[in-house]
């Protein structure tokens, strides 16, 4: 891989700068695996020719890694990379970003924040709104069973019978996808990496949305991928901008939200699926179209895995953010093929998905429960929407889209606030934890953007909070 010249550095000799300048390059690209264990090195001529510096300079920092064993050398052979890798540290994948944009800077602070904290910038629901009371009846029906199916292995698969249940609720949804087709996962999160792990090698180029869901980016990196971005619009992504991303870069896999996108709100409308697709077809594209919001639609979107009847597209859900975080249980529909490798894969690398989530999930979804809860849900999100977007207006923070339902707002800051800067000072005066958009941004170009969780902005104190941090900001800015 080449790199850039390196810069001009007068802090000390020109020569001893240049060698420990190219030792750092080489140090930097192997910490973050672009360069992996076992893979050679540029010739010291073609190295020496990307960074800008003589041969003699590489040389001498090819032979002080040879000495630290971070490289070695194959006489007639070149220089590769050692097998004593240091371990992989995800904040150096991208190094020079801010704390708070880094792809994990919003999920740490939400976790971390105790209940006394603000969280408008978290991706989840508040605990109150979780079906409290369903989940003790379910726990006492199952506690009633005997305990030793509940204690042991569940199947390879996942519980038939709850994958029967899925299957009729995908169809429901145009999604063709018989029980054979499913696997049970521990959430969404591991499904789509276990899928990661199935499809991509290190160095595969993997397609994003800019923005796009922020974890997407952190476990890209950790499977050492390359990822691009293509800008996404309120109707789903820039399709001139999509064909030529998939022309210069020919992406191996393209991760997605097609309905209540992550965190724009915005859902897929059909011509634009129907290009997508093509699009995917024409460059041989696998598609991970990642639904974990569906059930907060009131009318159902378009699903690319409805089109294209998982062929190309593999589909994703998860009851984490509908029905609580601690009932862990995602699925993967896609080929059967694909589902037997699949399952193989998830017995090396987790074993068993988790059968008591599983037999408690059959159970709510059995009863009717969830049903009676999402509808209830739904509505109770329109009203804090509705509120969101009156008092942030207030404030002049705009939506940068109206979304039909869910729970994100993807805002517009006013006066070129920098939304690192405000998230930045609203946590450390108010205790309040903000998104910031460049913290779902790959190009970096969502610095006026945040992402606000309506369900988690009811309180006033955020807004007082906010303008607080809004004026303050202003004014080192001005």
């Amino acid at each position: 891989m080449l790199t850039a010249p390196l810069p001009a550095d007068t802090t000390t000799g020109p020569a001893t700068t240049r060698v420990e300048a190219v030792m750092r390059d080489i140090r930097q690209r192997i910490e973050n695996r672009s360069l992996c264990a076992g893979k050679r090195l540029p010739s010291i001529r073609s190295q020496a020719e990307s960074l800008g510096v003589s041969r003699s300079t590489v040389v001498e920092a090819y032979g002080r890694l040879t000495a630290e064993g971070l490289i070695e050398s194959r006489p007639g052979s070149g220089f590769y990379v050692g097998h004593q890798l240091t371990p992989f540290s995800l904040a150096e994948t991208q190094p020079g970003l801010p704390p708070d944009s880094d792809p994990v800077w919003v999920t740490r602070q939400s976790l971390l924040a105790d209940e006394a904290s603000l969280k408008p910038g978290c991706g989840w629901l508040p605990a109150a709104w979780m079906p409290e009371q369903d989940i003790r009846r379910a726990l006492r029906t199952l506690s009633r069973r005997p305990l030793a199916p509940l204690t042991g292995y569940g199947t390879p698969q996942g519980l038939p019978e709850l994958r029967q249940l899925l299957s009729h609720r995908l169809g429901e949804r145009g999604i063709p996808a018989a029980p054979a087709q499913i696997m049970l996962t521990e959430s969404g999160t591991q499904a789509v990496d276990l899928l990661c792990r199935f499809l991509l090698q290190p160095g595969d180029t993997v397609l994003v949305d800019d923005p796009c869901y922020f974890s997407f980016q952190a476990m890209l990196r950790a499977h050492r991928a390359d990822v691009v971005s293509v800008p996404y619009t309120p109707h789903g992504p820039d399709l001139p901008a999509l064909q030529n991303c998939l022309l210069r870069h020919r992406p191996r896999l393209y991760i997605t939200n097609a309905a209540l996108h992550n965190p724009t709100g915005a859902s897929l409308r059909p011509d634009i699926a129907h290009k997508v697709l093509l699009l995917a077809a024409q460059y041989d594209l696998t598609i991970i179209e990642d639904d974990v919001f569906a059930d907060f639609e009131h009318r159902p979107a378009p699903r690319l895995a409805a089109l294209d009847g998982l062929q190309r597209v593999i589909y994703v859900g998860s009851f984490s953010k509908t029905l609580s975080a601690s009932v862990r249980v995602g699925h993967i529909a896609t080929r059967p093929d694909w589902i037997r490798q699949l399952v193989d894969l998830k017995l090396a690398t987790a074993f068993e998905s988790g059968h008591f989530s599983a037999e408690l999930l059959h159970t709510l979804l059995g009863s009717g429960s969830y049903l009676r809860h999402m509808n209830g849900l739904r509505a109770r999100l329109a009203d804090a929407m509705g509120i969101a977007l009156e008092r942030l207006q207030a404030l002049g923070i705009h939506p940068w889209h109206r979304p039909d339902s869910g729970m994100f707002l993807w805002c517009t800051l006013p006066h070129g606030l920098d939304a690192a800067t405000l998230a930045h000072h609203a946590l450390e005066r108010h205790r309040m934890v903000l998104a910031p958009g460049n913290a779902f941004s790959l190009s970096q170009s969502a610095a006026g953007f945040m992402r606000v969780n309506a369900a988690q902005s009811l309180d006033p104190a955020i807004y007082v909070a906010l303008e607080q941090s809004m004026e303050a900001c202003a004014r080192r800015q001005a």
